[in-house]
This record gives C-alpha cells, structure tokens and sequence, in this order.
C-alpha cells in the first residue's frame, strides 16, 4: 500500500504553489497600486480643500475690510458739503440762508443713507416693543389710549434693509 502523505505520490505541488503565489503576489501588488492611487488622491484632495479654505477666509477678510467702502464714498460728498457749511457758518450774517443751507446738507445725508437702505422706525404712538424699543423711562399716560404706548422718542430706531440695526430709546406711557 502507498504512502499517502509521502511527498513522491503528490504530482504537480511545487508547480501548482508557484502559480498560487505568482497568482496572489499580482494580486497584492494591484491592490497595492490602487491604495497608492487613493491615498495620492486623498493627499491632492486634502490639498485642495485647504487652498480653498485658506482662499475664502482671505476673501473674508479683505470683504470685511471693504464693507463700508461703498458708503463712505458716497458721504465724502455730504463731508464736502458739511466743510463748505462750516466755513460759511463763519462769516454767514444771513441766519435764513444758514439755515437752507444746514438743512440741504442734512436732507442730502439722509437721502444718501436711505439710498442705501437706511429706514428710519417709526416708534411715536405704536405699542411698546422690547424687540424694538428701548425704554429709558415710563411716565403716567396722558389719556388712557396711550397706556402702554410710545409718548415720546428720545434716540431714533434704524433699519438697514430690513434689519434691525439700532433700537429706539422711547419714553412709555403707564
């Protein structure tokens, strides 16, 4: 009887191991190529992504730096016409002509704020809103309909576009 686990009676095994190992060795080296090919990936992505990240805080700064460039171009005229106001408020003996002209330049700086979106609130006689108003003190109401209501507005309330951006400082009626 043979012996079965003898090496002579198995046919082919060094052969057949070689291909295995041919076989696998290709395989790990593909696998290895495309894990190169990822990570080489993933490094060029990562790379991307921080330029990008670097170049929009840059852009965010320079924004934020620029913002009001804008609306301080367009006050330098008001600032032109306030100097000129100034030197005429100086030799001016005309007290109805400095005031036209005092007041065309405050009409001009609030044309010129409100082009870019400045609103004024309107806060005399509306209800008391702690969203809106800043109560700076509360007097006894005159008339009973105006309990709990705006009597008078010591420092206007802004919009700017819609937006709250500054509160009115209003006396209230109790």
């Amino acid at each position: 009887m043979p012996d079965l686990n003898a090496d002579n009676n198995i046919s082919d095994t060094p052969h057949m191991n070689n291909e295995l190992q041919a076989e696998e060795g290709e395989e790990l080296q593909k696998k290895e190529q495309q894990l190169g090919e990822m990570r080489d990936k993933f490094l060029r992505l990562q790379a991307e992504f921080d330029n990008f990240r670097k170049r929009t805080a840059k852009e965010r700064i320079e924004l934020m730096q620029t913002a009001g460039k804008e609306v301080i171009i367009s006050l330098l005229d008001v600032l032109d016409d306030s100097e000129r106001a100034a030197k005429q408020l100086e030799t001016a003996t005309d007290v109805a002509a400095t005031k036209d002209g005092v007041l065309l330049v405050f009409n001009k700086l609030k044309n010129t704020l409100q082009a870019k979106g400045l609103k004024p609130m309107e806060s005399l006689h509306t209800t008391f809103d702690p969203d809106l108003h800043d109560a700076i003190t509360e007097i006894p109401a005159p008339t009973p309909d105006l309990q709990g209501k705006v009597l008078d507005v010591l420092q206007q309330g802004y919009y700017l576009n819609d937006k709250l951006i500054r509160h009115a400082k209003v006396i209230v009626g109790k």
